[in-house]
């Protein structure tokens, strides 16, 4: 019987590239055959799995994912603007979820957008268009009344840059929602909330809405973490959202209405002028080896 030894697949070998705003890293999963680690100078950025884009690695994306599901029926396609592409984690799960969708992705980082189209391409029947633009920009030039949702999750390094963080940015973000859109951002930060609270008086101003959702231990203060903010000028399902927070392996709490009040107190909207990045994460808090 003639025996042919048959060539096992070469393991994947971590990819390290200078991109536009430090040095990003692709490191692969052991566990997982064809799933990546995205980190630039350090800090991760995103976690995608090729053959399985439903698996949703980081807790954040995953309550980022909960309001996406809720938005509407399952498998009803949306249109949606992301700022902030990373490894387009979010763009591959809404195309594998809700098919047809149309998604245009703004990433700022050339380089970096230049790695994970040519390490990670997306599906050729994805509806996902990929572009190189500073977010701010896109969406002053997006049309109004366009898109379903926006999904904001820019980090420049581990800080939303300033000039995303101010009221006339969510009043830009509102121009471009449909009059039910949501609108849902990925922050982080810290006791006293200072930059939390400001941005959720941005967004008071401009939305009827609103619903924040992270772990009690962040939200008590005991640490620094991330929080994703939902805003709306339609009623939000903070039910069926709370449900899925709750049974998340990291569950999280949805903190709205009079809570989300007595949080903002006398926090005031951040002009453009005034505006600053969200703060610096302590040492360790989102870093891997």
């Amino acid at each position: 019987m003639d025996e042919r030894t048959v060539d096992a697949a070469p393991e994947p070998i971590p990819v390290t590239r200078s991109v536009d705003h430090g040095t990003a890293k692709l490191l692969p999963d052991v566990d997982r055959p064809r799933a990546w680690l995205l980190t630039v100078d350090g800090a991760p950025q995103s976690y995608v799995d090729l053959d399985a884009p439903t698996h949703l690695e980081f807790e954040y994306v995953r309550r980022l994912a909960h309001v996406l599901d809720e938005l509407a029926d399952p498998g009803q396609p949306l249109d949606v603007l992301h700022l902030g592409g990373g490894a387009m984690t979010l763009p591959r799960y809404l195309a594998a979820t809700r098919p047809h969708s149309r998604q245009n992705v703004i990433e700022a980082d050339r380089g970096l957008l230049a790695l994970v189209t040519e390490a990670l391409p997306l599906p050729g029947d994805s509806g996902i268009a990929v572009r190189a633009q500073d977010a701010r920009a896109a969406l002053g030039e997006a049309p109004e009344a366009s898109v379903d949702v926006i999904v904001a999750d820019v980090f420049g390094g581990s800080r939303v840059p300033a000039h995303l963080t101010s009221v006339e940015y969510a009043r830009s973000a509102d121009r471009v929602l449909r009059p039910a859109g949501r609108y849902i951002a990925n922050l982080a930060d810290s006791a006293p909330f200072d930059f939390l609270r400001g941005q959720l008086a941005n967004f008071a101003t401009v939305f009827e809405h609103l619903a924040l959702i992270a772990e009690p231990s962040v939200l008590r203060g005991r640490r620094f973490g991330n929080a994703v903010l939902v805003a709306s000028h339609a009623e939000l399902p903070i039910a069926p959202l709370a449900r899925r927070a709750a049974a998340d392996a990291f569950p999280a709490r949805v903190e709205h209405g009079a809570a989300l009040r007595r949080l903002i107190a006398d926090a005031l909207p951040v002009r453009d002028a005034e505006a600053v990045a969200s703060p610096v994460p302590p040492a360790g808090a989102f870093s891997v080896g």
